[in-house]
């Protein structure tokens, strides 16, 4: 009787289960029906929670409070809870918790970090609400204007139940473009706001509040010992001396981290002697407690983090690493991975981020150096101490590293003489963006490592610039009529990259033997310019050449790069023939040749025997291919064709047979070609994989499938018999068919 009590207890409670409901008499296949909630249930599935931390202490009861503001399973209206608190206290790390607990009782879920970081930059709210409606209803559209993103987020989400995280908020627009009114959303709608400004909820009309406090003596001693050794326990000689590192740190989550990072692998004697440089420094607030790490770092350590926290913050690691490498002349890899350990900075999805304290932290002990004189710091970021400092002309040889960025200000025109950097002797990187000055450069100094100036004002380089030392040279959108180094009997033998991409005023590249390291040349989109140094071919260490886009381009020097990787010549609309190569260059993988002219090709190209990768677009129409075309006896080794893997032909003309060349080919796109018969040759092709024959309109045959095909996409292939139509639908089974503009797929 127990277990048939049980029984009925179990069934009620489904039977109260709310759910989809089939309409017997609508017009919904029931098929239909069920594959909708099988998708529904599939999305619920396979949500990923987000990682909080590797060691939650304090969390339990704090999510309980703030879940005593919610009723989550109310549907009464959409509701919004605020999240307040300093920085580095935890409220993000709250606010994931608490997304992972309840995501899946709603329809549509989002989590939006780092609002205020995002919005500080242009176009930062619009990226923000493309953001937020790909998450919630997979829109992947454009938006133009804040408003026109707030019309769609009204009307897509009107009827879902949502859970919206808007994380570190910190402006009222923000939250009036991103949840501007409760109504936007479904009944049971939870909007969560974290946010350092307790006002600004008050001033929302947000009533349900919570304010984040610090860890107790407990849990902040639990959260140390594990910093330290990894675990919960330690020596008891060690607790009195750890007890005194908790109490410094003030229960900040953050500054734990930081201390107990910098105690970590130490002896009892160096926590004694650490600890009593702390007290020598007793902090009044955070910032102090978190320059105790950054005092414990190595000279080398130091100079890196200081880079970062006052110039890359938020960038892609491969970004500025290049960037470091040349200025400190060596790999700071390992030393960025000291700053991660130490928790001075984090990597998250390839970007590096520090704590808003932290960064500051790094930023006022550069003005430290010079509190009153800009001039005399190693670093300078912001416009309002460059500025001033080149009106001056008060600049020194302290300083190192100048990074001048006008996007997120107003720009405005730099009043200066153009000689204002001489005094900067010790000068080794200038990075300068969307800066325009109201004259020429006419001094750059001899010791730059980095060169990075788009729209560099000048014609051309400084007569006295010898930079012998510089690694990365970046002239994008610049002036320069011609370019070459001041002598080309010097070698520049520190130079890895040269960027001269869309200067619309260069018309030559003059001699550049002296750079006998090179690395990366590319000068994109460069339509005025018609001569190329012969030099340019004979650059043994060159991997990446990119010269697309240059459409006065008529021809270009014979080439012998041994170390050549990837070449580009797109989109030079008057190149008719590829150019000449001198020797093997056994390391090119990679040829781009889209919407060019090239008809011939050398009998050298068999010395191209790598290419993995060939793309040959027609310029408009098709065009002929003569060394594809020509006679077996009359085209080069096969070599240079048997390890082409990827074949783009797209508006070209080759032969019915012309794959014979080709037998290792994986992918093959032949789009809007004249073929009429595509041969059985194509069976030959054992390894082919996804075939491309969109827009060839006047296709008929298509005569053999190599049982390797795994897609085959015939778009707009009107010509196609209707035999050929049935055979490859015959085959719709072992492949995936792109066919009358519908898709069959495999099982």
């Amino acid at each position: 009787m127990k277990r048939l009590r049980e029984w009925k207890k179990a069934l009620k409670q489904a039977a109260d289960l709310s759910g989809y409901h089939f309409d017997l008499a609508g017009t919904e296949y029931e098929s239909n029906f069920i594959q909708g909630i099988v998708k529904e249930v599939s999305r619920r599935i396979d949500r990923v929670p987000l990682h909080v931390t590797e060691f939650p202490v304090g969390l339990e009861s704090q999510v309980l409070k703030v879940k005593s503001l919610m009723d989550v399973g109310c549907h009464d209206g959409a509701q919004m809870i605020g999240i307040h608190g300093i920085g580095g206290i935890g409220k993000t790390t709250l606010a994931k918790e608490i997304y992972n607990r309840i995501y899946d009782q709603f329809d549509k879920v989002c989590f939006l970090h780092d609002v205020r970081e995002i919005c500080s930059t242009k176009y930062g709210l619009v990226h923000l609400q493309e953001q937020l409606l790909f998450q919630t209803v997979g829109l992947n559209d454009k938006l133009g204007h804040v408003s026109e993103g707030i019309q769609f987020i009204k009307e897509r989400l009107q009827q879902k139940k949502v859970l919206l995280i808007l994380d570190d908020v910190d402006q009222p627009d923000q939250l009036k473009a991103l949840a501007g009114d409760l109504n936007w959303f479904c009944g049971g709608s939870k909007v969560i706001v974290t946010t350092r400004d307790k006002h600004l909820l008050a001033s929302y009309g947000v009533e349900k509040t919570y304010e984040v406090n610090g860890l107790n003596e407990k849990d902040a001693l639990d959260l140390l010992r594990w910093k330290v050794c990894k675990s919960n326990k330690i020596g008891s000689s060690y607790e009195g001396i750890l007890e005194h590192a908790s109490r410094y740190s003030s229960g900040l989550p953050l500054a734990l981290e930081v201390v107990g990072s910098d105690l970590s692998g130490k002896s009892k004697d160096e926590w004694s002697s650490t600890l009593a440089r702390y007290e020598r420094t007793v902090p009044k607030n955070i910032q102090q407690i978190l320059k105790v790490s950054f005092d414990a770092l190595q000279e080398e350590d130091k100079s890196l983090f200081l880079d970062i926290a006052c110039f890359f913050k938020g960038c892609r690691l491969e970004e500025f690493q290049d960037i470091l490498d040349a200025h400190y002349t060596y790999c700071i890899k390992n030393h960025i991975g000291v700053l991660v350990e130490k928790s001075l900075i984090k990597i998250i999805g390839g970007c590096v981020t520090l704590h808003d304290l932290i960064e500051e932290m790094g930023k006022e002990i550069v003005r430290q150096e010079s509190p009153k004189e800009p001039g005399k710091r190693s670093r300078l970021w912001s416009h309002e101490d460059i500025v001033p400092v080149l009106h001056a002309n008060s600049g020194t040889r302290k300083i190192e590293i100048l990074y001048l960025n006008f996007s997120l200000s107003k720009e405005e025109e730099v009043e200066w003489k153009g000689d204002e950097l001489k005094k900067m002797e010790n000068l080794r990187t200038i990075i300068i963006r969307n800066c325009p000055f109201s004259k020429g450069c006419q001094h750059l100094p001899n010791g730059l490592r980095v060169l990075d100036w788009p729209k560099y004002p000048s014609e051309n380089l400084p007569s006295d610039f010898f930079p012998r030392k510089l690694s990365i040279c970046r002239l994008r959108e610049s002036s320069l009529t011609t370019f070459e180094f001041p002598s080309s009997s010097k070698k520049f033998l520190c130079m890895r990259e040269l960027n001269l991409d869309h200067n619309q005023s260069l018309t030559q590249i003059l001699d550049i033997s002296g750079l006998l390291n090179l690395e990366i040349l590319s000068f994109r989109d460069c339509s005025n310019l018609i001569t190329i140094h012969n030099s340019i071919g004979f650059l043994n260490k060159l991997k990446i050449l990119n010269v697309t886009g240059c459409s006065k381009l008529s021809s270009f020097p014979p080439i012998k790069l041994t170390s050549l990787l990837k070449l580009e010549l797109s989109h030079c609309n008057n190149l008719k023939s590829f150019p000449e190569i001198l020797g093997d260059m056994k390391h090119i993988t990679y040829i781009e040749l889209v919407g060019t002219s090239i008809e011939q090709f050398p009998f050298s190209f068999q010395n191209l025997s790598m290419v993995h990768t060939l793309q040959i677009f027609g310029s408009g129409k098709p065009h002929n291919l003569s060394w594809i075309n020509a006679r077996e006896n009359d085209i080069p080794s096969s070599t240079v064709y048997s390890n082409v893997q990827f074949l783009h032909l797209i508006e070209c003309n080759p032969s019915n047979d012309f794959l014979r060349r080709f037998v290792n080919v994986e992918v093959l796109d032949l789009s809007g070609s004249n073929l009429t018969v595509l041969s059985k040759c194509l069976k030959e092709c054992h390894f082919l994989q996804r075939l491309c024959l969109n827009d060839c309109k006047y296709l008929q045959e298509i005569t053999g499938i190599p049982p390797s095909l795994k897609r085959l996409s015939a778009l707009q292939c009107n010509s196609l018999t209707s035999s050929c139509r049935s055979m490859l639908l015959s085959q719709v089974l072992y492949f995936v068919l792109y066919l009358f503009d519908f898709i069959f797929n495999i099982s």
